[in-house]
């Protein structure tokens, strides 16, 4: 019986991590579930799961109403507030697994911590990579840590990679080069010129993936797919050379592979979290996710194409702060978030959210170090440059 830490349990990944849990009460139990403003949600997960530690990072949502609430549906819980909290409990001794499901930089200390502490780590804050991905992969190596990605996207690379990859590297591992797929999103074939009236409800509207607000404005940007970039340079030791973006709107090809003799091999599958998630908890072995097998006879057709740099200039953008070492990435990510949340809340125009992650990129240098503290220092400097920027625009 394995015990699971469900870091950002209310989310989409983590709604889909409880659901597969479900399905195997015999392997897992849920020791500790974390949420942040979507209290009614957590009570009701609490309430199923009874885990030994509940967290709520929004400490001003909980009120004594609500606590009251939480201690009658799971008396012998431990009710824990702030983000202090999630950082000693991914490193529990009584943990065994952390699903890292917070997203954006929320999430980086606590993911952090289960690395430095040896954990089965299930990596789905992809922020904590962007941001400081030489300590995670770091903290991996120095502590023994299992670091398996949850993105559909790394996940497929994982699966597609020979078992001995971490030994052996790239070239000995006679890879040519790695192809990281993406839908598009939902304008893939609007005009440029009508991109800069797109609403948040257009952008928000994944025509494969059901996903929260941030994620899928990011997937419109193709900012995901750039942040993915990031992230499978550093999981996987990849230059960027060595990673092509190509555009797969069906989203049954999750990524692929291609190797020096010709062969390519790609990891394909229902466009359902559930499976990478349940590949993570069980690796290597295998087990139900509930997700449907492929039926091919109902599959149209695959199709691929390079992405247009001019309607993705995020991705773009991407590419140039990997490349760039240092902060930028950490920059980058700042503003993005910073400037998705304006669009959000009507505050600009979607095509300004790369106009605001352009000039921070430009603009700001690292003034405060390259360990955790000052890569957070840099994250929130760069979040002051996109709201004055946002302010001007």
């Amino acid at each position: 019986m394995q015990q699971v830490a469900v870091l950002g349990a209310t989310g989409s990944i983590g709604k889909n991590t409880l659901d597969v849990i479900a399905r195997h009460p015999e392997r897992y139990q849920v020791f500790a579930l974390s949420g942040h403003q979507n209290l009614a949600l957590l009570l009701e997960q609490v309430t199923q799961f009874q885990p030994q530690v509940v967290i709520i990072t929004s400490e001003k949502h909980f009120t004594r109403e609500w606590q009251a609430r939480f201690e009658q549906a799971a008396p012998q819980c431990d009710i824990q507030l702030g983000e202090q909290a999630l950082v000693e409990v991914a490193k529990a001794p009584s943990v065994d697994i952390v699903m890292a499901a917070i997203v954006g930089a929320a999430g980086l200390k606590s993911t952090l911590a289960a690395a430095a502490a040896g954990k089965k780590l299930l990596l789905a804050n992809k922020e904590s990579l962007v941001i400081a991905g030489e300590l995670m992969m770091n903290a991996v190596a120095d502590s023994g840590a299992t670091l398996l990605p949850i993105d559909s996207e790394h996940n497929a690379i994982f699966q597609c990679l020979p078992s001995d990859y971490a030994q052996q590297g790239f070239n000995a591992s006679g890879i040519q080069r790695v192809l990281l797929t993406g839908s598009g999103g939902p304008f893939r074939e609007w005009p440029l010129s009508e991109l800069a009236a797109v609403t948040p409800q257009q952008a928000c509207a994944h025509p494969n993936w059901e996903m929260g607000q941030k994620i899928s404005v990011d997937s419109a940007t193709m900012m995901n797919k750039g942040l993915e970039v990031i992230e499978a340079c550093h999981l996987f030791a990849l230059s960027s050379e060595q990673l092509e973006v190509v555009i797969h709107p069906q989203s049954i090809i999750h990524s692929m592979v291609s190797y020096v003799d010709g062969s390519v091999i790609a990891q394909m599958g229902q466009p359902d979290m559930r499976t990478p998630i349940a590949y993570g908890l069980s690796w290597p072995e295998r087990i139900d996710a509930g997700v449907e097998a492929l039926d091919f006879s109902q599959i149209a057709q695959l199709t691929f194409e390079q992405p247009d740099y001019q309607r993705y200039p995020c991705l773009q953008l991407a590419f140039a702060a990997f490349r760039a070492q240092g902060s930028a990435a950490t920059v980058l990510n700042a503003a993005n978030e910073v400037a998705v949340a304006a669009f959000l809340a009507a505050g600009i125009k979607f095509t300004d959210i790369a106009k605001v992650n352009e000039a921070a990129l430009n603009s700001l240098e690292n003034q405060f170090g390259l360990d955790i503290d000052g890569l957070i220092q840099q994250d929130h400097r760069a979040r002051e440059f996109a709201r004055d920027f946002i302010k001007h625009l």
